[in-house]
């Protein structure tokens, strides 16, 4: 039990998702550049950060930033409709590789460990998720559901499931085999105590509209049901109050000594999702566009007729949902007296393509030194009334190879860079100081600049942008009719079902 005359023994734990457990370009792979572990850089000395090891295979359920490079080292800027064949059996060949390391048929995913890990985030989890999912289930679920082996699915089955066993019992024990996230993070409490219990839940309870491009609410049945049995992909404020309080209730019981949450950004800002005007003489920089369809489909190219898509209707509408769910959490985190880190009023400052170009927010100044001093990254800030580093998805320069718009969003649309990564964790740092939590030293901005190798060393192809990702959606499969299912659908798709 923890001593209260003594300072707990657990500096920083997380309870939370995939933007506390560092998940980018499509999967989880490095969880030492996410935002809590640049935090526990800061501290002197630097107390233990546990966390569980995704790098095999370049991460679950996949990594475009590396499947990039490989297309690139073997096709080299652009893969010619002459050349699909041969790119594709090498990017099946590849991804058959991770989905048979994932799914256990290359060596045991087991990992010798006896204690629950500091870090308690899994991606695509819910609030509820975080009292309703275990090891145990996970299990079940995946030997109950059938896989899939075939061209038409290309990705690990049941790839959420698979890492939250990794991360609540990794080692597959009787002991943890139940226990949820919410349970481990209460071993650790009673097994030393904590200081700080960062608790980032919520995001995935909206997130689906954007991934699925469906806007469904959310019934009261769907609050006790497993994740792939949920309908939503838009949980009603009043759902996501009841579900938010009986969190923190949880929370609150576990004890620990300060507890830091956050809000959630706004899902029409990501550039999962492109914004179209149906009129194109129109820029759209009034906030919202017409439409908001798949980031692989050009504005030329979309028609509301055939493509998937949000009207702008529903895009204020997921913003107001935000607005509320952001009201809750403000309100809740007040009652019990928790840290409250503004992360939609930041991200929503330096979202300049809605913003009319403009940012209503500076970035950090040491960040904006740092990225001045490195040769790789320096012209993204060459004009700080403009700086080419936005929230649009990235791009990159035929003539240079370097980046010239993006840099805070990863391949997928959806989660941060390690840069991104990094300026959650200066906002936080910035947040948690204001309340008297001390830190030594200051963010290392160098290492994370350094760190983003998509920012600072980006797949060449990626010069050309719509033909990459043309090729990964397989834009014109009919051709092709051996690939089956688009790469960024079934992408989306885990984002949304979790199946």
């Amino acid at each position: 039990m923890s001593n209260k005359n003594t300072r707990p023994k657990h500096k920083l734990v997380v309870l939370g998702d995939s933007v506390s457990q560092g998940f980018q370009n499509g999967g989880i792979y490095r969880t030492d550049l996410n935002f809590p572990n640049f935090l526990r850089r800061c501290w002197e000395p630097k107390p233990d950060f546990d966390q569980p090891l995704f790098t095999a295979q370049a991460g679950i359920p996949l990594n475009l930033e590396v499947l990039a490079r490989g297309l690139s080292d073997e096709f080299g800027d652009s893969i010619e409709w002459t050349e699909y064949l041969p790119a594709i059996t090498h990017l099946y060949s590849t991804l058959r590789r991770v989905k048979r390391y994932w799914e256990g048929k290359i060596k045991p995913l087991k990992q010798d460990r006896n204690i629950p890990y500091h870090n308690q985030s899994t991606w695509g989890f819910a609030m509820n998720d975080a009292w309703m999912i275990t090891e145990q289930n996970s299990r079940e679920h995946i030997k109950t559901q059938p896989e899939t082996y075939s061209v038409f699915d290309m990705l690990p089955d049941h790839a959420m499931y698979v890492t939250a066993r990794l991360v609540l019992n990794p080692s597959f024990s009787k002991q943890f085999s139940q226990f949820t996230q919410i349970d481990n993070v209460s071993y650790l409490q009673k097994h030393g105590g904590i200081e700080n219990l960062i608790v980032t839940m919520g995001h995935n309870n909206i997130i689906g509209a954007v991934s699925d491009l469906k806007f469904v609410l959310s019934e009261e049945e769907d609050l006790d049901k497993f994740p792939t049995e949920r309908d939503y992909t838009v949980y009603r404020p009043e759902h996501f109050e009841q579900e938010y309080r009986k969190l923190a209730e949880r929370v609150s019981k576990i004890g620990a000594e300060r507890v830091i949450t956050q809000t959630i950004p706004y899902v029409t800002i990501p550039p999962v999702s492109r914004g179209v005007n149906s009129d194109k003489s129109r820029k759209g920089h009034t906030g919202y566009f017409d439409y908001y369809t798949r980031f692989w489909i050009w504005d030329a190219d979309f028609d509301p007729d055939k493509h998937p898509h949000l009207t702008k209707e529903q895009a204020i509408s997921l913003d107001q949902h935000v607005d509320e769910y952001n009201n809750i959490i403000r309100e809740v985190a007040d009652e019990y007296g928790w840290i409250t880190v503004p992360l939609n009023r930041y991200v929503s400052g330096i979202a300049r393509r809605r913003l009319g170009q403009k940012m209503r927010l500076p970035y950090p100044k040491e960040f904006f030194k740092a990225i001045k001093r490195n040769p790789d990254t320096k012209h993204l800030v060459e004009n700080p009334q403009n700086p080419k580093l936005s929230t649009d998805y990235l791009r990159i320069a035929r003539d240079s190879g370097q980046v010239y718009k993006g840099g805070i969003f990863s391949l997928d649309g959806i989660h941060p860079t390690t840069i991104g990564y990094g300026l959650i964790a200066h906002l936080y740092k910035e947040t948690m100081e204001k309340h008297g939590i001390k830190f030594q030293q200051p963010l290392d901005w160098d290492h994370i600049i350094k760190s983003d190798t998509l920012v600072t060393d980006p797949p060449f192809i990626l010069v050309e942008l719509r033909k990459f990702l043309r090729f990964l959606s397989l834009g014109r499969k009919e051709r092709f009719s051996i690939v089956g299912n688009s790469l960024l659908n079934e992408l989306m798709d885990i984002f949304s079902d979790r199946d």
